[in-house]
């Protein structure tokens, strides 16, 4: 999750430097890997605090990474979509709230 979030932030930045429409909407579509890996995480963490409630301090902090990593993706994703109203003029919002 980290690495795909990170190279989401860099292909962003990429794609802004160069007005590379290919690899901002890569990353967009990026972004609901991210999002069912972070759901992935959340369900397996639950499950781990159920079995055992010795673990809910550990996993509450990993729930916390998970959530911030699942925000960085979206913070890139925001930045390919700008890209996309820069070369186009055409406003595409994919981050639009799942909660």
């Amino acid at each position: 999750m980290a690495e795909k979030a990170t190279n989401m932030l860099n292909d962003s930045i990429d794609a802004l430097l160069n007005r590379d429409m290919v690899k901002a909407n890569a990353v967009c579509q990026a972004d609901d890997e991210v999002d069912e890996l972070y759901d992935q995480v959340y369900r397996e963490l639950l499950l781990f605090m159920i079995q055992d409630p010795d673990t809910i301090q550990r996993a509450t902090y990993l729930l916390w990474v998970a959530h911030d990593l699942e925000r960085f993706a979206d913070r890139a994703t925001n930045i390919a979509e700008r890209v996309i109203f820069l070369v186009t003029g055409k406003l595409v919002e994919i981050n639009v709230s799942r909660y």
